[in-house]
């Protein structure tokens, strides 16, 4: 009885880390997305990895932004030409599994611009929502 016991709790730990990695990388695919949807300059399929709510939290150097339309209007006049976009790159340096359906990731941004490089670091708050992971939170600095 007890082989079998320690028998499925391996079994189940393993199903756990392959659930948990399987996330990740879904995850890392999301920020795949939207580099290469920002390096085509389509802002709008960069935002579709952002929850389409009102509830989305935006916070960058100018404040708090609240809402997925109002995100995406400030992304378009901050960037409001390829120009402006340059290239993105990004560099996670973490992602945290909060819950099932809840990660955190802590990770740096680069724009490549003819006008001059900036650069910053981002946290993001991805939730699991009807089988797809968005972002929910986002403070890039």
């Amino acid at each position: 009885m007890r082989l079998k016991i320690i028998f499925l709790i391996i079994l189940l730990g393993g199903s756990f880390t392959l659930l948990a990695q399987r996330n990740e990388n879904a995850i890392r695919q999301l920020l795949s997305k939207q580099t290469e949807c920002w390096n085509k300059g389509d802002i709008e399929g960069f935002m579709q990895t952002y929850w389409q709510s009102d509830s989305l939290l935006y916070v960058g150097k100018s404040g708090v932004t609240y809402g997925w339309h109002r995100t995406l209007e400030r992304y378009k006049k901050s960037y409001p030409d390829r120009a402006a976009m340059g290239t993105l790159q990004f560099t996670i340096i973490k992602v945290q599994q909060l819950s099932s359906k809840m990660y955190n990731v802590v990770g740096k941004w680069q724009l490549t611009r003819v006008s001059g490089n900036v650069e910053g670091h981002y946290t993001l708050l991805l939730r699991k929502i009807n089988g797809k992971w968005l972002i929910v939170q986002d403070h890039s600095s």
